[in-house]
């Protein structure tokens, strides 16, 4: 709602006053009209939709009060100003218990008025931003807890429902953060096996022997500490989904293990000698290039061929060209209720800030950034300031950036080293702030040739 669309009602029982307040808004560039008295006030207010009412609280017969009490029924969307020359605590109080946006103390200078008009429409077109936003959310733009407007994403959530339907495994390939667990779940709800059970394991962290004895169990006295028989991911999935995150860093030795059970959907617990038959749907992921570690000899063919029946590739967040502001959104009413703090929405220039980030955490990095921002803003919008560390880090991101290439590698380059020189090269508060693991944010640095002295001063 701009300012040739806003429209004001001016309510005031002086003449001179309500053509200079009307003058000096309709020089700013605002639609408005006068009302000489209270009752003439609420029959206008009745008839038509006002953005902004203007309201003198003094009037005859109908007076200002009045006037508020029966327009926060008659139009709540409109925002009420008062305006008295007898300005008192109670009063103003009053007014403001009543539902009033503000109030005015006569004599007041038109640059009074339209600063208040200025952030009072805004704050209208940020609430009907919101608005449209959250309707967007319950309507197109959702597959279960993803969220995006993009046409490439769009296409994805439409070949990630009709794979769900099957039977047929899965491999989701992405950079870190960009939400290839969050489909796995999407797709597992959406299929004929949500019924069951949905088993996550990442295979980032974990020794061979640890993987090995969480996917398959082992029995009793399989090795020291074994001191009963435990059940594996595989055979607590059977008859639901299996998730194996981070397919690529397995060893060769549990790659055969891993092909074997699929192509006959059996395995043995670690230290047993029973096969233990099993009915699941596998959906693995990665953020490595599995094809380039096929021909490195890194990761067997016949196991990448059995895991690539259905590839889904989920986008960067760089690369999709209008999902800030909606998942901007769409995380902050998860923050609102997670942690219960009436937050209505995020400024213009905070959304610019949001924006133009290039986000090498991606979709995570995003969250992780607003959840900090939700816990450090002080009022109901989240305002530039309160990404702060978000802008000074931009800020020294642009500066040197304006001597050097400017690709979105070179840029993601330069933001991950800024966020390390923040941390002092503190690797998991690094990882943390960025919206990535340890090992992702090593393969970076790995990447990207990263060094320690290059964060230290000239």
């Amino acid at each position: 709602m701009g300012k040739d669309k806003a429209r004001i009602l001016v309510v005031d029982d002086e003449e001179i006053v309500r053509e200079s307040l009307s003058e000096w808004l309709r020089e700013d560039g605002y639609a408005v009209e006068m009302a000489p008295d209270g009752m003439t006030a609420l029959e206008r207010i009745k008839a038509e939709p006002w953005a902004v009412l203007l309201v003198d609280l003094k009037m005859p017969g109908v007076d200002g009060l009045q006037v508020l009490e029966e327009a926060r029924k008659l139009r709540p969307d409109a925002q009420v100003v008062i305006m008295t020359a007898y300005a008192t605590v109670d009063t103003a109080v009053r007014a403001m218990k009543t539902g009033a946006y503000d109030y005015l103390v006569k004599p007041f200078e038109p640059e009074e008025l339209s600063l208040m008009m200025r952030k009072l429409i805004a704050q209208k077109e940020l609430e009907r931003e919101n608005v449209l936003l959250k309707k967007a959310l319950k309507q197109q733009y959702k597959f279960q807890d993803l969220v995006s407007k993009n046409a490439k994403m769009q296409a994805l959530f439409e070949l990630a429902k009709v794979a769900a339907q099957s039977s047929s495994t899965i491999l989701i390939l992405g950079e870190s953060g960009t939400g290839k667990e969050l489909l796995a779940r999407a797709i597992h709800a959406e299929s004929p096996r949500r019924a069951g059970p949905f088993v996550a394991l990442s295979c980032a962290a974990l020794t061979e022997t640890l993987i090995e004895s969480e996917l398959f169990g082992h029995e009793k006295g399989a090795f020291t500490g074994a001191n009963s028989r435990k059940k594996g991911k595989f055979e607590m999935a059977h008859g639901g989904t299996l998730f194996l995150d981070e397919i690529g860093d397995i060893s060769p030795k549990l790659q055969l293990d891993l092909l074997r059970a699929l192509e006959e959907q059996r395995f043995y617990r670690v230290g047993g000698t029973e096969p233990v038959h099993v009915d699941g749907r596998i959906i693995a992921a990665t953020n490595r290039d599995l094809k380039k570690a096929v021909e490195e000899g890194g990761f067997r063919e016949d196991l990448y061929y059995r895991l690539h029946v259905i590839p889904i590739t989920l986008l960067p967040l760089r690369e999709r060209e209008g999902d800030i502001p909606l998942l901007a959104e769409h995380f902050l009413e998860r923050l609102r209720a997670e942690m219960g703090k009436p937050l209505e929405g995020i400024s213009a220039e905070a959304m610019d800030l949001l924006v133009t980030q290039t986000w090498p955490g991606n979709v995570r990095e995003l969250r992780n950034v607003l959840e900090r921002a939700t816990v450090v803003a002080k009022g109901p919008i989240i305002e530039a300031d309160d990404l702060g560390f978000l802008r000074s880090e931009s800020d020294k991101t642009n500066e040197d950036a304006s001597a050097a290439s400017s690709s979105l590698k070179e840029m993601e380059r330069r933001h991950i080293l800024g966020v390390l020189r923040r941390h002092d090269w503190n690797i998991s508060h690094s990882a943390q702030t960025l919206g990535i693991d340890r090992v992702t944010l090593y393969n970076k640095i790995k990447k990207y040739h990263l060094k320690e002295e290059e964060g230290a001063p000239s």
